[in-house]
């Protein structure tokens, strides 16, 4: 029994509903609408909102047009794909001239008497699945194997040999045709008997007549080879290959040899970098929202790459067959362009692969990849595109659009603001950090740290690595460094960045609620959590994690994952979710709410890790770090991203 269906416009007007029980059915059509048609998700047709399963349709031909039907989850309709594509087909036939000839205006006053024909569309289906008779097997009387008998079953080794004998002869008289042929300088360059082109075909005697003319010819050729008076060796291949260390005693030899640290006062330690050269690791000014990060678009390679072409073409000589080349340049212009035709799965599937393969050689993760090709599918199947417009310029910038969509943030990312509201309720702003080991948590900490510096916040870092050795005194070290670039003389004597820690060892949550309440105390306007890095598959560390996030409530939390990942992301993001979700004490479990990107810097145009991580979370990259200075700290540019990805 279906609950409902309903059939509406892109824009969102609602041409014609069916309700089959009673209640509003808009807070699972609008969770579609949020969670797939908006974040081009179109690869599945199928979406689970609370108890009920939803089915979708596009309808992008002249009228754009969605068509939903959501059925209680817990029952398994196996007729409702084929309802969906019957009210589909029936009710674009029927209003499509209305819908063309009004526009807009006929969606809004226009009146569609859809009722009966949805009712027989309905039993047609459900009589179809009730008249549908069982599958029974074939008996052995109608299969293909009681056909034969068992006398043209039976293999005799006679008539093997006859077939084999026949099939030698043929391959006989095709190899002897090649050999009068070949002019006989390029015979005595080869030196090698003409091999035939199937050597199983070949009887024993035969292989064996036939290896010991090659080994004869192959003794002949080293005796040849042998009889010539060797060349003498030239003295720059002499003199190639390395060179041994002169082991000799020598006061040159010693100092080259001496590779150990210098000594200061009897240590071997190397002396400290002074506070007041560590404006060395600030290349500017961070006071306001982070510049957009940079990437190299493709308009100007393909530019570069076209020119070449042109001027190739130019000055090669003309061939001999002018008009074959010109008819094929012709053609190859004239090449995939669509017309006024529908685009078929059959047209764009070559288009789809070739996509595909190119955003898995960029990162993306290969699950992901399959699943973007099949949204555009779906996206682009009906559709009637230009007179002038090729199935790989429009595959290309519908999956160019698509990457944009779900690269932009579906909610506002606003830190500096956040920040300033906590203030005016007169308690700290809390981000907590959490992800796998050695992708930079602390380091990016320490960015976000400088950067909330520069505009003004003090900021606390809750040192709750209490596992890795060296975690804390790191986090020192760098809260050492940024009191150095902004000294208390400079904010009227206050310290704007400090550490509270309680050593290694202890419960992490605890350590992040009491950081947590001495910064309301102490009037801090920030708390930064650092957590310890943990695999997704560790079970114990990540219950800590959910349980620090359960009991602190932070306003933030950040996900630190490095752009160097490709299927890993998609396994990371989706058990840490699952570890949140799993191993938290409240209904609604808190999970990632952004994502740090860390190693912007090092991938060149791989930039796919960004679309692995928005799409399977569905939540914004908050920051990117691109560098190893305080400075390098950049938000996200979903244009310039898409550029670097489809880059060829």
């Amino acid at each position: 029994m279906l609950d409902f269906f309903t059939i509406f416009s892109k824009g969102g007007i609602v041409l014609w509903c069916f309700q089959g029980v009673k209640g509003s059915f808009t807070g699972p059509v609008n969770a579609l609408i949020r969670s797939v048609i908006l974040q081009e998700r179109g690869g599945n047709t199928s979406f689970t909102h609370d108890s009920l399963t939803l089915k979708y349709k596009l309808d992008n031909q002249s009228v754009e047009l969605v068509f939903v039907v959501g059925y209680q989850k817990i029952l398994t309709l196996t007729y409702v794909d084929k309802l969906i594509d019957d009210v589909h087909k029936e009710f674009r036939d029927k209003y499509r001239n209305q819908i063309q000839q009004n526009g807009a205006l006929g969606l809004l006053n226009g009146s569609f008497d859809f009722e009966d024909d949805f009712s027989f569309l309905l039993k047609e289906a459900e009589g179809s699945r009730k008249a549908r008779p069982p599958a029974t097997m074939k008996t052995f009387e109608q299969s293909e194997k009681s056909k034969k008998t068992v006398k043209s079953m039976i293999e005799k080794p006679g008539d093997k040999t006859k077939e084999n004998n026949k099939k030698n002869k043929a391959s006989r008289k095709e190899n002897t045709a090649p050999e009068v042929i070949t002019p006989p300088n390029k015979a005595g360059k080869a030196g090698t008997p003409a091999v035939p082109a199937e050597k199983e075909e070949l009887t024993s005697d035969e292989a064996m007549q036939r290896k010991r003319e090659a080994f004869f010819k192959k003794m002949m050729k080293g005796g040849d080879k042998a009889s010539k008076s060797p060349k003498p060796e030239s003295q720059k291949e002499k003199e190639k290959g390395k060179k041994p260390r002169v082991w000799a005693g020598g006061p040159v030899n010693a100092k080259e040899l001496d590779f150990s640290k210098p000594t200061i006062n009897g240590n071997t330690e190397e002396p400290a970098v002074p506070d007041e050269d560590l404006s060395a690791l600030r290349s500017g000014r961070m006071v306001g929202n982070l510049p957009d990060v940079e990437c190299e678009s493709s308009s100007e390679e393909e530019e570069e790459e076209e020119v070449p072409a042109v001027r190739t073409n130019t000055t090669a000589p003309a061939k001999p067959s002018t008009k074959k080349s010109s008819f094929g340049g012709m053609f190859g212009m004239l090449k995939g362009l669509v017309g006024a035709k529908s685009l078929s799965l059959d047209d764009m599937d070559p288009v789809l692969e070739k996509m595909k393969d190119h955003l898995i050689a960029k990162n993306v993760a290969a699950e992901i990849a399959v699943q973007l090709c099949e949204s555009v599918a779906k996206k682009l199947e009906g559709k009637v595109m230009g007179t002038f417009s090729t199935v790989t310029s429009a595959v290309k910038q519908a999956l160019q659009d698509s990457l944009v969509q779900i690269l932009q943030p579906k909610r506002r990312v606003d830190v500096l603001r956040d920040v300033m509201e906590t203030q005016r309720l007169r308690r700290p702003y809390v981000i907590t950090f959490c992800g796998v080991n050695g992708v930079g948590k602390s380091t990016n900490l320490a960015k976000i740290s400088f950067w909330l510096i520069e505009n003004g916040f003090s900021v606390l870092i809750a040192a709750c690595d209490t596992f890795r050795a060296g975690a804390v005194e790191q986090l020192r070290t760098h809260t050492r460094r940024l009191n150095s670039l902004h000294p208390p003389e400079e904010h009227k004597g206050r310290t704007m960045v400090q550490l509270y820690e309680k050593g290694y060892g202890k419960d992490a949550a605890g350590i992040a609620m009491e950081a947590i309440s001495y910064a309301r105390n102490q009037s801090f306007d920030v708390v930064l959590v650092d957590t310890a890095g943990r695999m997704q598959d560790n079970a114990p560390l990540m219950t800590a994690l959910a349980k620090l996030i359960a009991v602190n409530m932070p306003d933030l939390v950040l996900f630190v994952g490095e752009a160097l990942v490709g299927n890993e992301a998609v396994d990371q993001l989706v058990k840490f979710n699952k570890a949140l979700a799993d191993h938290s004490m409240t209904e609604k479990p808190r999970l990632i709410d952004g994502i740090v990107l860390t190693k912007f810097d090092t991938i060149d145009d791989k930039v796919g890790a960004a679309i692995s991580m928005t799409y399977i979370t569905g939540q914004p990259i908050v920051f990117v770090g691109t560098g190893q200075t305080y400075c390098d700290l950049r938000s996200l540019n979903a244009k310039a991203v898409v550029a670097a990805l489809m880059k060829a």
